[in-house]
């Protein structure tokens, strides 16, 4: 009876994303100047929905010392896709995305509607057009969330961090809210190069395990550096620390 309530819950719920995910296509046809004020706080509760659909155990560990600020720059390492959705369903940001994931199926319909940003990572002039629009999005008041080492790179840190978020944090004064992620059965949720999302779905499904935790930090003042070496570097260091916390 154990294995048909399991099933059970898992139908149910993929019936429960697909209602949701017919609604947000048809709100998205909506013009952007009457989505803004709404539609995030909706893309908010889709991504619970998604994640719930994946049968993912998100366990969030409160580490900071002190309430969360009004408004902040989150960054994270990025093993999986499964942070497409993760980091939304539980911080209210717009996210940085690829360029390619506008293309993705009903995904990408519903984050470019959400104010998700955009890049082309491997043109300058878009990543500089990237840079200002998260500058923009801050100064008008919102949160934003983005991952410094520039994409997927394994279940280890890569070898350094990209500026973006340090930048954006020295121009608007708003500090970095740092998470740390990983997950209990790292080889399931890691993104591979080569691998699709649907693959990639598959395997979060099956795995034996899909408990996922979530390290939030004290965030960090961008009048505590001198600039974006100096603020990207310390960043880097306190990564590599919870990475050997956790991961070894």
């Amino acid at each position: 009876m154990l294995w048909f309530a399991k099933w059970l819950r898992l139908i149910l719920a993929w019936l429960d994303l697909s209602a949701f995910t017919l609604l947000m296509l048809l709100l998205a046809r909506l013009p952007v100047p009457l989505l803004s004020a709404w539609y995030p706080s909706l893309f908010q509760a889709w991504c619970r929905c998604f994640v719930s659909a994946l049968g993912v155990e998100l366990h969030i560990h409160q580490h900071h010392k002190h309430p969360l600020p009004a408004q902040y720059i989150l960054i994270a390492n990025h093993p999986s896709a499964l942070e497409d959705v993760g980091i939304p369903a539980f911080f209210p940001v717009r996210n940085l995305a690829k360029e390619e994931v506008r293309n993705w199926w009903f995904v990408g319909r519903i984050a470019e509607a959400a104010g998700t940003i955009f890049v082309k990572r491997e043109e300058k002039d878009a990543r500089h057009a990237a840079l200002l629009n998260m500058i923009a999005a801050v100064n008008a008041g919102h949160s934003i969330a983005l991952y410094p080492e520039g994409g997927c790179k394994g279940r280890r840190l890569w070898d350094k961090f990209l500026y973006g978020a340090f930048i954006v944090s020295l121009e608007t004064k708003v500090p970095i809210l740092p998470v740390f992620l990983h997950y209990e059965a790292q080889e399931a949720f890691e993104w591979a190069p080569n691998t699709t999302l649907l693959q990639k779905i598959g395997q979060i499904m099956c795995s034996p395990n899909k408990v996922a935790h979530y390290h939030i930090f004290d965030p960090l003042e961008a009048s505590q550096f001198k600039d974006k070496d100096d603020y990207s570097r310390h960043t880097y260091a306190l990564y590599l620390e919870w990475q050997k916390r956790f991961l070894e």
